[in-house]
C-alpha cells in the first residue's frame, strides 16, 4: 500500500479546497465551508487544515476584501493570522513584531465572532493565543465580568484542578461546541508551553477523571505523552530512551482510547477521524505491544499517515532509516500478522 503523508486523510472535499488554495482560488474553500454548515467540529478541524494549507495565506484577506459580511472569510482570515502570530513568536521575531501579530490576530477573532457568534472556532483561536506572553485575559472581552480571579477554575482544587489557566476561553469554546476537539488540545498545549509538561498531563488525565464531553478526547494523555518525551530526550536522545514508549503509563492511556474512542467509531466516519489522532493512537500502540489493536488503527487510516510523532521518534532514537521507511515496515509487519479487523 502506498504512503500518502498528509493530516487531510479521505476528506476529498478538504483535499480539493486546498488544491484550488494553492492555485490562488478561494472559492472551493468557501463552498467546502458552506456544505460543512455549523457541523462545528468538521468546521474547526477543516478551517485549520485550510489554514495551514494555503500556499499564499493572504487569499483569505482577498475573499473577505471581496466578501466582508462572510462569517467563513472572518474565520479563515482569523485563523492565518493566529497561525501567524503564534509563528511570529515562535521563531524568535522582536517583541514588538509578536505583540502587533498577536493584536491583528485578536482583533480578526472579534470580528468573526460578532459575524457568527455561535460559532466556537473564533474562540479556539483566542485560545491558542493564550499561550503568548500577553496577559490572556486581553483575549475575551468579558473578562471584567468573570468570577475572579479570572484564570482560576471554579472549584478547581476541589475538582482536582489546581492549576491556572484560560479557563474562561475554554468554556466559551464548551459553550458553542461541547467537547471541541482543536479547543482542547489548544488547552492542553497551553500547559505545555506556560505550564510545563507535568501540568499538561495534569490537565489530559484531570479530563478523564469523568466520561469526557467528546471520546475523542480520550487521545489527550498520548498527546502529552509525546510531547513530554520530546522535551525530555530532545533532539540527540538519552539513555532509556527507547524504554519511554513501553511504561505502562502509555499502554494504559492508548489502550483506554482504542475501546473507548476508536473501537467505537463506526467505520464509515473514518474519513473524518483526525488523522493526527489515529497516527499517534497507532504508534502508541504498536510502542506498547498492543499490536492486533494497532493493526485496526492502522487499517482505518488506509494510505495515510501524518509525520507526526513518528518523525520525531524516529530521529530521537536515532534510528538508521528514514521515518516513512521506518513506519512502512511497521505498517506491513503489523497488518501481515493481523490481517482481519478486531473491532467489530
Amino acid at each position: 500500500m502506498r504512503l500518502i503523508i498528509s493530516p487531510v486523510g479521505a476528506d476529498t472535499a478538504l483535499r480539493t479546497a486546498l488544491q484550488d488554495l494553492r492555485l490562488g482560488r478561494y472559492h472551493a474553500a468557501r463552498d467546502l465551508l458552506e456544505m460543512t454548515g455549523r457541523e462545528w467540529g468538521l468546521r474547526t478541524s477543516r478551517s485549520n487544515l485550510l489554514a495551514a494549507g494555503a500556499a499564499d495565506p493572504g487569499i483569505f484577506k482577498l475573499w473577505l476584501d471581496e466578501e466582508p459580511t462572510s462569517p467563513d472569510a472572518a474565520m479563515m482570515w482569523a485563523r492565518v493570522l493566529t497561525r501567524a502570530a503564534l509563528k511570529a513568536y515562535r521563531t524568535g521575531m522582536s517583541e514588538d513584531v509578536a505583540g502587533a501579530a498577536a493584536r491583528l490576530a485578536a482583533k480578526a477573532g472579534w470580528r468573526a465572532s460578532d459575524l457568527l457568534p455561535e460559532c466556537p472556532v473564533p474562540w479556539v483561536d483566542k485560545l491558542l493565543l493564550s499561550q503568548l506572553p500577553y496577559p490572556a485575559h486581553y483575549l475575551d472581552p468579558h473578562a471584567r465580568h468573570r468570577q475572579m480571579p479570572w484564570d482560576e477554575l471554579p472549584g478547581g482544587r476541589e475538582q482536582g484542578m489546581p492549576h491556572l489557566g484560560p479557563w474562561p476561553l475554554l468554556r466559551e469554546v464548551d459553550a458553542r461546541h461541547p467537547g471541541n476537539r482543536e479547543g482542547y488540545h489548544a488547552m492542553r498545549q497551553y500547559f505545555h508551553r506556560v505550564c510545563s509538561a507535568g501540568a499538561a498531563m495534569d490537565f489530559s488525565c484531570w479530563m478523564l477523571m469523568s466520561e469526557p464531553p467528546s471520546p475523542e478526547l480520550r487521545m489527550l494523555p498520548v498527546y502529552a505523552l509525546a510531547d513530554k518525551f520530546r522535551k525530555e530526550h530532545g533532539e540527540d536522545g538519552q539513555a532509556g530512551t527507547s524504554t519511554f514508549w513501553q511504561a505502562s503509563t502509555v499502554g494504559h492511556h492508548a489502550v483506554n482510547a482504542y475501546h473507548k474512542w476508536f473501537a467505537r467509531l463506526p467505520p464509515a466516519e473514518y474519513p473524518w477521524a483526525s488523522m493526527a489522532d489515529l497516527s499517534y493512537l497507532a504508534h502508541a500502540l504498536v510502542a506498547n505491544g498492543e499490536s492486533r489493536m494497532a493493526a485496526d488503527v492502522l487499517r482505518a487510516m488506509g494510505p495515510y499517515v501524518t509525520a507526526q510523532p513518528w518523525k520525531d521518534v524516529n530521529t530521537i532514537l536515532g534510528r538508521g532509516k528514514n521515518w516513512e521507511d521506518w513506519f512502512l515496515t511497521i505498517r506491513a509487519s503489523t497488518l501481515r500478522r493481523w490481517p482481519i479487523t478486531t473491532t467489530s
